[in-house]
Order: C-alpha cells, then sequence, then structure tokens
C-alpha cells in the first residue's frame, strides 16, 4: 500500500492538515505514528483506513479487507454487543455462523463475553472499547489500523491485544497504530514516523529504527531538531506554545491520588457536574509523557481535547 503526495484539509479554504504525505506500508510491517496532540496523527490513520479520503494526492494498493478502530468509538448503537459483531463481520464478507463463532471468541478474549448479550448503549467505556478491538480482528484484515486502541483498556485487554497485533503481523497483515505509551509495543515496530507540522517523516532515536526523510518537505531529524526517542522524554512536534491539551480521568482522588511531579506541570480541576472524573490540561509538548505518567499509574483515560489546533 502507498500514500503518493497525500494531502488533507477542511473545505475548500481550510488550513491544510497533512500535506505531501509520502508513505509506503509494506504487508506484513508493523508501523508506529508518533507526535504530540493535534498535529494530525488520527487524520493520517483515517486517510490510511480509507475513512476519509485525500484532498491531494492518492492512496493505492489498500487491501480489500481493513479494519479500523477509532479514537473516539460510538458506543450509543441499536445492537447488543455481540449482535453489533455480527451485523460488521456480514459487512466484511462473513457468514452469519462464522460471524457469530468469531464474535463469541473475541469478545471472550478480550474479556466481555459476559456482555455479549448487553446492549451497546447499556456497556461501560471499557466495555465498549473491548468490543471497538473485538471488531477489527474478526475477519483477519490485511490492513489493521489502530488509532488509541490500547486507551481504556484493562491490564488483560491491552496484553491480549498486543499478542493479537503480532499474530495480524505474523500472518502477513500491516498494523498501523497511535498508543499514548512509549512502551507499547516497544522495539518491535518496522518503522516510525512523526506527524510535525502537516508533514510525515521517519523518526529517529525511536526503537533504534534508522532515519530516513518521507516527503519532499520533510528535513532533518535528530537531536538538532529537538526530538527525543521515548528512553529520554516524549517525541515534540511544531505545535506551537498556544496549542494545549485537555486530558479527562478517573482513578479517583477517593482511592488513588494523582502521581507527584507529573510532567509538564499541568493545571487540575474537577471535572464536571460532579462525575468523579479529574481535567489536566497540559502544554502540548508534554502531553504524551504526561499520558504516560497517568497510564503508569492505573488512571483511567476518558477523553482528550486539544486547544489551539485543529485536527
Amino acid at each position: 500500500m502507498r500514500l503518493e503526495r497525500v494531502g488533507r484539509r477542511h473545505g475548500l479554504r481550510g488550513a491544510w492538515i497533512l500535506r505531501e504525505v509520502d508513505l509506503d506500508l509494506p504487508a506484513g510491517t508493523l508501523v508506529r505514528v508518533v507526535g504530540t496532540n493535534g498535529t494530525g496523527k488520527s487524520t493520517l490513520l483515517r486517510l490510511v483506513a480509507g475513512v476519509d479520503a485525500p484532498t491531494a494526492g492518492r492512496v493505492t494498493g489498500r487491501p480489500p479487507r481493513t479494519a479500523y478502530v477509532p479514537e473516539r468509538f460510538p458506543a450509543a448503537l441499536p445492537f447488543t454487543a455481540i449482535d453489533y459483531l455480527v451485523h460488521l463481520g456480514r459487512i466484511q464478507g462473513l457468514g452469519t455462523g462464522a460471524a457469530r463463532a468469531g464474535a463469541g471468541e473475541w469478545l471472550e478474549r478480550f474479556g466481555a463475553g459476559e456482555h455479549a448479550r448487553t446492549a451497546m448503549a447499556e456497556l461501560s467505556k471499557g466495555t465498549s472499547q473491548k468490543v471497538a478491538v473485538a471488531q477489527a480482528f474478526l475477519a483477519d484484515p490485511s490492513l489493521l489500523v489502530l488509532d488509541e486502541a490500547w486507551t481504556g483498556l484493562d491490564t488483560g485487554a491491552r496484553t491480549e491485544l498486543d499478542a493479537a497485533v503480532r499474530t495480524r503481523r505474523a500472518a502477513g497483515g500491516t498494523v498501523v497504530f497511535v498508543d499514548h505509551d512509549p512502551r507499547r509495543l516497544e522495539g518491535e515496530p518496522s518503522a516510525v514516523y512523526e506527524v510535525r507540522e502537516g508533514r510525515v517523516r521517519e523518526a529517529t532515536g525511536l526503537d533504534g529504527l534508522a532515519s530516513g526523510p518521507v516527503g519532499p518537505a520533510a528535513g532533518p531529524v535528530g537531536p538538532a531538531s529537538g526530538l527525543v526517542g521515548p528512553a529520554s522524554g516524549p517525541v515534540r512536534a511544531g505545535a506551537g506554545p498556544r496549542a494545549r491539551v485537555r486530558i479527562t480521568v478517573s482513578g479517583g482522588p477517593r482511592t488513588l491520588p494523582l502521581p507527584e511531579r507529573l510532567p509538564g506541570h499541568p493545571a487540575v480541576a474537577p471535572g464536571p457536574d460532579g462525575d468523579g472524573t479529574t481535567v489536566l490540561t497540559v502544554d502540548a509538548g508534554h502531553s504524551d509523557a504526561l499520558l504516560s505518567a497517568l497510564l503508569a499509574a492505573s488512571w483511567h483515560i476518558h477523553h482528550l481535547g486539544s486547544e489551539g489546533v485543529r485536527v
């Protein structure tokens, strides 16, 4: 699969989110996408998955069986969990029996089997996310695109998702993913690409990979550019000093204290309407490190929002 000089903008006069993206995604590769929140990572993944069409350039060679887990999953759907999965399995070309068997198997694997007959609108956010990742594996996709698919999953489900990604890759599938935990599948990606200021380039200092520009406007990447790998800090994209990120979490002030010395010294406020959540606001350049610290301390991430940027 290949992206050739791909660009994406909103409307005829909107600002370009991505420009001049040249990207090769061979079969059997595991590709990580990194960058500060609000720089266009999700836009890139939607283009890869075929959810969005490019405004410029073209995408060729996309496999017919492509699965996508979005950053935000629409859980309030008029199905039970298993009926939703069977419906998607049928859309992907499976027979009803095969779709139902696969749906049951994947729900069990991700620890949601007991909720198979529960209405989607009644599922917790964590269980909804398990259904979201289960649908992605039903039909053995040749291209798997995961946008923060691990967020909201418990430890067992995250481990199972890691294993499922490895299996899909071993079977010759291409996997493209974004995740806020820099340790996710550490050392395994075939390539790591950074989204920065609307451009995509191969990153250096991440998982020991060699560098190389991607796209005609890609410049040097390395210590002089201020980009660093997960061993020494988060990758910083050029969102600018006005870009801020709001992170809504729970883990509960009543049960767990916030970790000390959080990256970026975020502003902390209670969630809306006394719902028990906590809202942290931080400069975008520190958001990945902050998310990693919160996840490591077993806090649950409910929502991410950006200020001063448009994705």
